[in-house]
């Protein structure tokens, strides 16, 4: 369950960057008003709602049609990553609002794709135990909304830029992307023995 916390870190950490900063980032990088801020920060949040519903069911779909732990948990959760860094990159090449809205979005959607499937992983290793794993796993988003938030604010306050934040967003979805694969939803935990069982 290690590798599935430290990867649920990352993405809470990117999480709880548009969680807590998203409204404050269209006020003061592009001088809206609340209201408009909180509107376009909607519009995001909504792309994340999609990937949210989408990502279940995708999985699930992947799981029925090739019976794959790996393919319908682990590499939903690696393409989430990947796509979501892919999709923030445009936050640092342009200033036009519409084409921040749609990387925001998109990337917001991306990073959403693998609530499903992570929530699914501790119910495929840890059976009756799931409750358990699955309090271990969100140890790691809490412990990100506790440490994300605080970052973000130290970084804007010292350096006044409102991309920094992004920047350290991309590093952990490509840390969450590169551990990913370490995650073997296949290999169910073994009470008995006090161990996986391997096959």
């Amino acid at each position: 369950m290690v590798p599935v916390t430290i990867v649920y870190f990352c993405y809470g950490w990117t999480l709880w960057l548009y969680l807590t900063w998203l409204p404050s980032y269209f006020l003061h990088e592009y001088q809206y008003d609340l209201k408009k801020s909180a509107l376009f920060t909607s519009a995001v949040f909504f792309a994340g709602v999609v990937g949210d519903y989408l990502g279940g069911v995708v999985s699930d779909g992947i799981l029925h049609r090739t019976g794959s732990l790996q393919s319908a948990r682990r590499n939903m959760v690696v393409i989430g990553f990947a796509g979501s860094f892919v999709c923030l990159l445009p936050v640092f090449l342009t200033h036009d609002l519409v084409s921040i809205i749609l990387s925001l979005g998109a990337a917001f959607f991306f990073a959403e794709l693998v609530i499903g499937p992570m929530w699914s992983i501790p119910m495929d290793i840890a059976g009756k135990f799931s409750g358990t794993a699955a309090g271990m796993m969100n140890t790691g988003s809490a412990l990100a909304a506790i440490l994300s938030p605080i970052a973000f604010g130290y970084i804007i306050d010292k350096t006044g830029n409102w991309q920094l934040p992004f920047a350290g967003s991309l590093g952990f979805l490509l840390l969450g992307a590169t551990l990913a694969p370490f995650m073997h939803p296949e290999r169910p935990f073994d009470s008995k023995l006090g161990n996986r069982v391997i096959g």
